[in-house]
């Protein structure tokens, strides 16, 4: 039985931009913090047999320079390498390319993963949707990181699927939604504005499909 309200708690979610060559660029950042050794979580997030069992099957060449594609996802290319702590990569899926960064980094209480997702996001897509168009993706990423950290198992894709539509998947979709909007109403947002965005994203992700961002 996953804990939902527990699991939402546990991520820390933030807004910001970047400037890169072509303008101004959105930055969401997501992390949690693991009861489980760097070395582990690192192997969990870069060994190709890992990564299907918590997120989505993986093929390429998972080193600095090399091509990734998830299955069903997005695809992109490993422009920078630095085990156990840090890689980045693009992030390509469909006509869309943007950038991740990860960092894992030692704490008392266990490896903090830190993933920093930055793009070029339309102003129109970006008032209707808001942050939580991929930012529920990651959140549901950490939640399978979690759950296959725990348990060393690894996720059912039937099992997930019957997850995401039970009236659990449904709340953890609607609290992270809200936990993004909070954190679009910190970086600026208008409050009323904010909660419609997210009200469409959670309507999206619990029926009527996913907005087309990847993640």
């Amino acid at each position: 039985m996953i804990d939902v309200t527990h699991q939402i708690s546990a991520v820390r979610r933030r807004l910001g931009t970047r400037m890169l060559e072509a303008g101004e660029a959105r930055v969401s950042t997501i992390s949690q913090t693991y009861d489980a050794p760097l070395e582990d979580v690192w192997d969990a997030c870069t060994n190709p047999e890992r990564i299907p069992r918590w997120f989505l099957p993986v093929t390429g060449d998972l080193r600095e320079g090399g091509h990734y594609q998830l299955e069903g996802n997005a695809g992109g290319t490993i422009t920078s390498c630095d085990p156990p702590t840090a890689f980045t990569a693009t992030w390509e899926y469909g006509d869309n390319v943007s950038w991740i960064e990860v960092t894992l980094g030692a704490e008392p209480t266990g490896t903090r993963v830190e993933l920093v997702h930055i793009a070029h996001i339309d102003d129109d897509l970006w008032a209707q949707f808001g942050p939580g168009a991929t930012g529920v993706g990651w959140d549901m990423a950490l939640l399978g990181l979690s759950e296959h950290l725990a348990s060393g198992a690894a996720v059912d894709p039937a099992e997930v699927e019957a997850w995401s539509t039970s009236e659990e998947g449904r709340r953890f979709v609607e609290l992270s939604s809200d936990r993004w909007r909070q954190a679009s109403v910190e970086a600026g947002t208008d409050e009323a504005a904010a909660k419609a965005a997210a009200d469409r994203t959670t309507a999206f992700y619990t029926g009527a499909g996913t907005p087309e961002t990847g993640a």
